[in-house]
C-alpha cells in the first residue's frame, strides 16, 4: 500500500480498495472517501454526510487518513481502536485498503434536480406538516427506491433533508412529513407560509436506507418521531411485494397525538396479519394505551437476543447512536442492522441556540 499516492494534474491523488470486492476509485486531495465513491459511481453506505450517524462506518486495513471538516462523533472509542472510520468525513492522508458495504441497488439511479409543486398540504400532528410534491411542468418524475430521501434545496450553500414518505408514484407523487423545528426558518415556512401551487428545488435521491430483500430472517422496523416516514416506505414495499416475512413496527414517539399514521398502520395489519406494530410513548399519561419509556429499550425487552433478526431504524441521532450499540450487543451482526440519521444542518442549529437564548440577530 502506497503511502505518497500520485499525481494528476498537479492534485495529489489517493487509490481507495475495496476488499470485499477488489474496486478501485481515486481519491483528489481534500475530497472524502465517500464523494469520491459516488463520483465514481460505487454506493457506499451513508446518512447524515456530517459524521453523527456512523451509517457510513467502514474497517481500515490500511493506510492513514484524516478528518478536516468535521470529528467522526459517531464512533467511540472501542470502534476508533479497531480501526473504523466514517467515509463521509474521512480524506485519504495515502492509499487505502477498506472493509466497506456496498449497496448496489442504489447505484444504478442517477441523482437529479428537479423543480417540484405543492400538490397537498395538511396537518397530520401539532407539529408535522405532510406534504405531496408532483414534478413542475415539463419535469420529469424523480426516481428513487423505497426508504432514501431528497434534499430541499434553499439557495446553492443551504439545503435540507427529508425522507421520502412513499414509493415511487405513477403520477411521480412525493410525500414528506416535515416536523416544525422553533427557530428553523424552512419548517415555518413549511408550517405557516408554504400552499399549495407553490414550487421547490430538490435534489435526489440520497441515502442508502433501502430495502434488503436477499434474506428470509423476520424484520424489525425501528422509528422515533417523523423517522416512520422511510420506515413507512420500506414496509409499503415489502407488503407490495407480498413478503410472508414477519414485521414488527416500533414507533417511539412522546405524545399520543404524535401517531399520525395509526390508521394506516391498521391497514397495514389488516394486510399482513404477519405485522405487529408497537407505540412507545416517552412522556405518556394514565390514560393512554401505548407502552411508556424508550423506542429502543422496548425493542430488548421484547426481543433480548436480536442475532436471529434484520433490524431497520430511522430517527434522531441521539436515538440511532444509543440503540446501534444496544442492539449490536444484544447479538445482532452490525451488517444486518440498516439505519437512517439526520442532524440540523448547522445553520439551524445556530438560529435553534439563539431562539431557546432569547437571542434575537
Amino acid at each position: 500500500m502506497s503511502a505518497g499516492g500520485h499525481r494528476g494534474d498537479n492534485v495529489r491523488v489517493y487509490t481507495v480498495t475495496l476488499k470485499s470486492t477488489g474496486r478501485r476509485f481515486d481519491v483528489a486531495a481534500g475530497e472524502t472517501v465517500l464523494e469520491a465513491a459516488q463520483r465514481a459511481g460505487i454506493a457506499l453506505p451513508y446518512s447524515c454526510r456530517a459524521g453523527v450517524c456512523g451509517s457510513c462506518k467502514a474497517t481500515l486495513l490500511a493506510g492513514r487518513c484524516e478528518y478536516p471538516r468535521n470529528p467522526p462523533l459517531a464512533l467511540d472509542a472501542d470502534e476508533r481502536a479497531h480501526h473504523a472510520v466514517l467515509l463521509c468525513q474521512a480524506v485519504p492522508a495515502s492509499d487505502l485498503l477498506l472493509a466497506a458495504r456496498e449497496v448496489p441497488s442504489v447505484a444504478d439511479i442517477a441523482r437529479r434536480r428537479l423543480s417540484v409543486r405543492v400538490a397537498e398540504k395538511r396537518l397530520l400532528a401539532p407539529d408535522v406538516t405532510g406534504l405531496h410534491l408532483l414534478p413542475a411542468v415539463g419535469e420529469p418524475r424523480l426516481q428513487w427506491l423505497p426508504g432514501q430521501y431528497l434534499d430541499v434545496l434553499l439557495d446553492e450553500q443551504r439545503r435540507r433533508p427529508f425522507s421520502i414518505a412513499n414509493g415511487p408514484q405513477a403520477d411521480g407523487t412525493i410525500e414528506l412529513h416535515v416536523r416544525h423545528v422553533a427557530g428553523g426558518g424552512f419548517t415555518s415556512r413549511v408550517a405557516d407560509g408554504l400552499a399549495v401551487g407553490d414550487t421547490l428545488r430538490i435534489e435526489g435521491p440520497l441515502g442508502t436506507f433501502v430495502a434488503r430483500e436477499d434474506s428470509e430472517r423476520p424484520m424489525l422496523f425501528v422509528a422515533g418521531g417523523t423517522g416512520i416516514a422511510p420506515v413507512k416506505a420500506i414496509v409499503e414495499h415489502f407488503l407490495e411485494l407480498g413478503t410472508r416475512r414477519a414485521m414488527e413496527v416500533y414507533w417511539g414517539v412522546r405524545h399520543a397525538a404524535d401517531l399520525y399514521l395509526l390508521p394506516q398502520i391498521e391497514r397495514w395489519q389488516r394486510q399482513a396479519r404477519q405485522l405487529r406494530f408497537h407505540a412507545v410513548l416517552s412522556e405518556s399519561s394514565a390514560a393512554d394505551r401505548w407502552r411508556r419509556g424508550l423506542v429502543h429499550e422496548a425493542v430488548l425487552a421484547d426481543h433480548p437476543d436480536l442475532s436471529g433478526h434484520d433490524v431497520y431504524m430511522s430517527g434522531p441521532p441521539a436515538m440511532i447512536d444509543i440503540a446501534r450499540h444496544r442492539f449490536v450487543a444484544a447479538g445482532l451482526p452490525e451488517e444486518r442492522l440498516y439505519y437512517d440519521s439526520f442532524d440540523y444542518a448547522p445553520d439551524v442549529l445556530a438560529q435553534i441556540i439563539a431562539s431557546r437564548a432569547g437571542i434575537h440577530p
